[in-house]
Formats: C-alpha cells, sequence, structure tokens
C-alpha cells in the first residue's frame, strides 16, 4: 500500500508555519484534553490539534475497518495494535481530509468547530499506557566515552558490547509527558574517599539525549521477530529525556546496573512520528564490525536522519544550546534492538516503549549528555548569564527538540521539555 500522505507536494487548507515541524506530510499521532475537558486520540498539522474522535463520529473514516471508539479513548494501544495496514489507511485518509483541494471538512464551519483546535488550547497527555519500558545503550561513541572517564580508556568498550545491543529494564510508572516537572531524586552516594555511603539529594542530576520507539503487540512469549521484519511492529518515534542521578548511579550500579539513578523520572515529547512519515529520511547507520551474529544482521537503510538537540534554561534566564548531534550515529539500529530484545523469546506488548539509549556524535559539541560534555564535570560550560553548569541545578529547565529535513519537507517531533525542581517534600 503507497503511503500517500508523504506526497511532497500535498498542501493543507490548514495554515502551515514556514519550518514548521508538524506539516500535512507529518500526521503524528497523541493524545490531548480539549477545552471541553474531554480526553481523545489527535493528530497535529501547523498549530492546530485535530480531534479524531471527532472525525471518526463524523463519518470521515467510511471504508475504513475500526471499532466505534477507536479514537474516543484516553490512549492510542488500541489503535497501535490494529497494526500497520491500519495506521497507514488512517494516515492517508487524515492527509485527504486536510488537503488543500478538498472542500468536504474545510467547508463545513459546523464540523471543524467540533474538529480543529488551537494547539494553545488543549493540553497534551501521555499518548500511551506504556506497560514495560526497555532502555538501551546503542551509542558508540557514548558508551566510549563513559569507558574511558570510568574503567580502562584503552579498553573502553566492555567485551560484549560490538556484538549485543546491551540494555536494560526501566520503569514505566515514572515516564512522563513534555511540561511535567521533575523532582531532584533522593539516594545513596559515596562520597570522594569515603567507604561509607550517605543518603540525600543527588547532587549529579543529568539529562541523557535519547529518542525511544513504541511497539505494536509484536509476538507470543516464545517467539523471536526476524530482523528484517522488525520495522513492521514499530508504530513511531518520541524524543525521551532520560534524567539520570551519576552520583548514585556510580554507587549503585555494580553489580547489576542502572536502578534508582534511572527510574526517578523519564521525560517524552508528546507526539509520536510514525516510521512512514520518517520514511524520506532513511539512511545508512556506522559500519558495524565485527559483523553481528547472523540474527542481527540487516542489508539497507535502517538508520534515520534525524537533528537532534538539547538546550538548558536556568530560572528566568535565556536559553543556552549545549548539544548538537544527529540519530543516524546510534551504532545498532531499532531493527537490531527490538530483534535482538525478542530472540529469547520475550513478549513484546503494544505500547511498549524502547529507548535508544544517549546518542551522541564524534565531536565535543555532539555529545548527549552533561557528563560527556563537561567530562564529568572536570570541563563546566558557560551559560549565557555567566554562570557555569557541571550538571543540572535546581529549577534549570531541559529541551530537547529533532526533526529531519531535506530540500522537500521538514519532519519534526517538536519538543521534550522539563523543569527540574529540588527534592519534595512531604508537607
Amino acid at each position: 500500500m503507497p503511503i500517500t500522505a508523504n506526497n511532497p507536494n500535498r498542501k493543507s487548507w490548514l495554515d502551515v508555519p514556514v519550518d514548521s515541524d508538524f506539516p500535512i506530510q507529518n500526521i503524528p499521532f497523541g493524545v490531548f484534553l480539549t477545552k471541553e475537558n474531554i480526553v481523545t486520540v489527535g493528530t497535529r498539522i501547523g498549530d492546530y490539534a485535530i480531534d479524531l474522535g471527532a472525525l471518526q463520529q463524523l463519518n470521515y473514516f467510511e471504508g475504513i475497518e475500526l471499532t466505534d471508539d477507536m479514537f474516543m479513548q484516553d490512549t492510542l494501544n488500541d489503535f497501535i495494535s490494529d497494526g500497520k495496514k491500519t495506521w497507514r489507511l488512517v494516515r492517508n485518509r487524515i492527509a485527504d481530509i486536510f488537503d488543500e483541494t478538498n472542500p468536504k471538512l474545510r467547508d463545513n464551519d459546523k464540523h471543524k468547530e467540533v474538529v480543529v483546535f488551537k494547539i494553545s488550547e488543549v493540553e497534551m497527555q501521555l499518548p500511551v499506557l506504556i506497560g514495560d519500558y526497555t532502555d538501551f545503550y546503542s551509542s558508540k561513541e557514548h558508551a566510549t566515552n563513559v569507558g574511558k572517564m570510568f574503567r580502562d580508556p584503552e579498553n573502553a568498550l566492555l567485551p560484549n558490547w560490538l556484538h549485543i545491543p546491551v540494555g536494560y529494564h526501566g520503569r514505566s510508572s515514572t515516564i512522563i509527558p513534555s511540561g511535567i516537572p521533575v523532582h531532584r531524586p533522593m539516594g545513596q552516594t559515596l562520597p570522594n574517599g569515603e567507604t561509607t555511603p550517605v543518603f540525600g539529594p543527588s547532587r549529579l542530576v543529568d539529562f541523557e539525549l535519547e529518542t525511544a520507539f513504541i511497539t505494536t503487540d509484536v509476538n507470543i512469549m516464545g517467539e523471536n521477530i526476524p530482523v528484517y521484519e522488525a520495522e513492521d511492529y514499530i508504530f513511531g518515534m518520541v524524543l525521551l529525556n532520560d534524567w539520570s542521578a551519576r552520583d548514585i548511579q556510580k554507587w549503585e550500579y555494580v553489580p547489576l546496573g542502572p536502578f534508582l539513578a534511572k527510574n526517578f523520572a523519564s521525560s517524552i515529547s508528546p507526539w509520536i512520528v510514525t516510521l512512514d512519515a520518517l520514511e524520506p529520511f532513511r539512511t545508512k547507520g556506522p559500519k558495524q564490525n565485527p559483523a553481528p551474529l547472523p540474527y542481527l544482521q540487516l542489508k539497507g537503510k535502517h538508520a534515520f536522519d534525524i537533528n537532534l538537540e538539547v538546550a538548558i534554561t536556568p530560572k528566568n534566564g535565556i536559553e543556552n544550546v549545549v548539544s548538537h548531534t544527529n540519530f543516524k550515529y546510534m551504532y545498532w539500529t531499532m531493527s537490531q534492538q527490538l530483534a535482538h530484545h525478542t530472540s529469547n523469546g520475550c513478549r513484546i506488548n503494544s505500547g511498549d516503549m524502547m529507548g535508544s539509549g544517549t546518542i551522541s556524535g564524534p565531536t565535543p559539541d555532539s555529545f548527549g549528555s552533561m557528563l560527556e560534555l563537561t567530562w564529568g564535570g572536570k570541563n563546566p560550560i558557560q551559560m549565557n548569564d555567566g554562570s557555569e553548569r557541571k550538571f543540572i541545578n535546581d529549577y534549570d529547565t531541559v529541551t530537547i527538540k529533532g526533526y529531519s529535513k531535506n530540500n522537500e519537507v521538514r519532519i519534526g517531533f517538536g519538543e521534550v521539555t522539563s523543569q527540574l525542581l529540588p527534592p519534595f517534600v512531604r508537607q
């Protein structure tokens, strides 16, 4: 089935600002609360949120097999479970409805009143009920930098890293949408030179620049998914800030890896951009040497050219962009991550989220965490207001943005933004 929604010549009858992340060729999916306090599944074109539940009630999806309440829910899980054919049919239909040449909704003011909202009039929600969350560790540059800092600089990568997409199981209960503040976590740390740990606020709170993909129902328990089929089960991608407490992490990660240093908060962008929308931006990833084992071997273009940036904004201050990088630098692809995840028969469900791991590039300004950007705090970053940052201060706001762009179209993710607050105090 062709992806007609991607036609670069298509224009919408809705006004779309130049260089918007959300042209008619994007059509991401999300969940929002309307000004009437109704939660609905929706999409976005330009600076307008579109109520897909209202569109369905008004019969604009006639001919597409959908349950009666498909878009009148508070999550995308059921829609995602319907599979790739349905995703593509719906996305193509939305593109047709909002095409500048189609008068059906364009010229019906009564229908537009209940379908189309200004983005400022809605409140974005978590788009899916996330049952399980896995975070990978798939940037060779990031893994090398961390290995140089904390282990042997001459043998920075652990022996398994070039053979498997390393990951750990995270906590879905603390995944939050953009705009929700995060409290500095409490935890155990081991002060330098001491042998006994102390309990208190983390002093080294960090961001991790990541993306994440959302899955449909992939397999039954015991079944593995071939790497060349994996993309069929990936609905789309979001931006992810995997908040990290480096001092807690340093003390706890041996022998079983990340725990409380990672699960206090993970922030995601609210719009899921489909793999179909990103199709024009496929590219080849880094050469893998040694060649992966056969079950992880891929041919063709399975990486995506996605520009990413991170900014820190102090309280009442101005934005400071601290990192520019690109998703195409990732050593392990999403297909390889999902194939490896199911290689032992692990079941993957609709709405599960898989984090990419920190995305770092080859240059110091493309590192994806403060840990790397300041080299563990040894090289503080100068802010525009004259202050310095080794890690994230209370009341700093961290914003991650991402987009793909060629000569014909720009497809963006919007942003994920969160403010770091002091530790939670029970009243």
